[in-house]
């Protein structure tokens, strides 16, 4: 089945590292739903079901992003000396910053705060216990604080 899943998130995304990360978000997704799986039914069915949804979760995210960025960029004055307010400039100092943090925390903390989702969802798509993501949210958010006032933000 793992190549019927990779295969249908290929084609869907275009990217391997986003078919991959999807495909691994199938199986935890299907772990954890496995109480709703109906042995009558065929297997491969059920995990495409579950494969579409997640695809559609990776391009609202990726939708949500795009929208923030363009909300951020909307910040960009195109009158006269087109200076940036200073909304975009936290934004801008606060995302070097996330890229500054070291796997786990950057991609837990970008997932709550940038695209927005729920811990519990961040936990699901990661594969981690929710308190584990807790943990590295807190630890990350106290890493990116020192990242900021060592810089002066």
């Amino acid at each position: 089945m793992p190549p019927l899943v990779f295969s249908l998130c290929i084609r869907s995304l275009g990217n391997r590292h986003d078919a991959e990360d999807c495909t691994q978000q199938v199986f935890t997704r299907a772990w954890r739903a496995r109480e709703t799986f109906d042995p009558t039914r065929p297997l491969g069915a059920w995990l495409t079901g579950i494969t579409r949804r997640v695809i559609a979760d990776h391009y609202a995210a990726q939708d949500k992003q795009r929208k923030t960025v363009t909300a951020a960029a909307s910040g960009y004055s195109a009158a006269g000396d087109k200076v940036l307010s200073e909304e975009v400039v936290e934004r801008v100092i606060v995302h070097h910053a996330l890229t500054r943090l070291k796997p786990p925390q950057d991609r837990v903390l970008a997932m709550v705060f940038i695209l927005d989702l729920p811990q519990r969802v961040v936990a699901e798509r990661l594969g981690m216990p929710l308190g584990t993501v807790k943990s590295h949210l807190h630890r990350g958010l106290a890493q990116l604080r020192q990242l900021l006032e060592i810089n002066g933000g």
